[in-house]
């Protein structure tokens, strides 16, 4: 018999919507807790209400209390995790359990867009699929997944990309890396091994900056002159910036806080290539750590993650890289 823990910690999954005002709330109750769902014969649920809140709600210390409650339940000898989340932030808490727990057992985050009350809410079906996931065989070193409208992703590369559609998880450029049909779990993509840092606190302020055209460096200048921890940067293209940024980034860079640097592209990744004034290569020979596969919010919880760890300097910017 598998036992699979099912952390539920509220989101539109466990809403329901006010048929008079159109509003959707948390209800009195967890319409999740007494739902009828079918799970595969093998498995025991242990079901706990660790939290009700909405996604943005969430914070840094709540993903860290799930982080040490997975690992307790590691110890005990559970086979697999179910997280229901709030969809908003569902793919930093599943990122930020990837890079801090890794493939140790199944773990698979799932939420809904429509409560559950909606006309064609999608919230049991993602769950009962959730739960077919973690217990499958197949799973096992696949790193956390978030698994919705039948398909597999990984907590790498996955994001939000629709406001209310049911289909709102892509994965930009890979796509899923697995399918849930009627019967099977497909998993037809192989995710490369990365490094993961077990971490006890999650303190630091790390901003995220996007740029633009026609941007200056008013507002990284204040940074340089608050108390920050890092800096993310959402760059232009291939991972350029205005050059009328570059004299306030230097700042930063001299009080020696780090500052990491993606794409605001969907798709591809941000490298050091053009070479002109605010070009990635000249912003890397000035220290910029290029991140390239993950969007702003995933490299900010990568270096929350890395500083509160204590890497050194240059294990740091190995790390971001990676």
């Amino acid at each position: 018999m598998k036992k699979i823990l099912v952390l539920h910690t509220g989101g539109t999954i466990a809403m329901k919507e006010n048929v008079l005002t159109g509003g959707v709330s948390p209800d009195v109750a967890n319409p999740l807790m007494d739902a009828e769902i079918q799970i595969p014969e093998n498995v025991e649920l242990l079901v706990e209400d660790i939290f009700i809140l909405p996604s943005p709600h969430i914070m840094p210390n709540h993903m860290l209390i799930l982080k040490n409650r997975i690992q307790e339940a590691i110890k005990a000898g559970v086979s697999g995790v179910v997280i229901t989340h709030g969809t908003d932030t569902l793919e930093e808490t599943a990122f930020f359990l990837d890079t801090t727990i890794g493939e140790q057992l199944p773990i698979v985050l799932t939420g809904a867009m429509r409560s559950s009350n909606e006309l064609g809410s999608d919230g049991l079906y993602n769950f009962e699929s959730a739960i077919r996931v973690a217990s499958c065989a197949e799973a096992k070193d696949k790193g956390v997944l978030i698994v919705m409208n039948d398909e597999i992703h990984s907590a790498r590369y996955v994001t939000k990309t629709h406001t209310t559609n049911v289909a709102t998880f892509r994965t930009p450029t890979l796509g899923p890396i697995g399918l849930v049909t009627k019967n099977r779990i497909l998993f037809m993509q192989e995710l490369l091994p990365t490094r993961h840092l077990d971490i006890a606190t999650v303190d630091g302020v790390i901003p995220i900056v996007k740029a633009y055209a026609g941007m200056h460096g008013e507002l990284i200048e204040a940074l340089a002159h608050t108390k920050v921890d890092g800096l993310v940067i959402e760059a232009l293209g291939a991972g350029n910036l205005p050059p009328q940024t570059l004299a306030a980034l230097k700042k930063l860079l001299i009080q020696k806080i780090p500052i990491v640097l993606v794409s605001r592209c969907f798709n591809g990744i941000a490298e050091p290539v053009y070479d002109y004034s605010g070009g990635g290569k000249e912003l890397e020979d000035m220290g910029v750590i290029f991140c390239d596969s993950i969007n702003s919010q995933k490299a900010r919880l990568k270096l929350l993650i890395a500083l509160n760890y204590g890497l050194s300097a240059k294990e740091l910017v190995t790390f971001i890289h990676n």
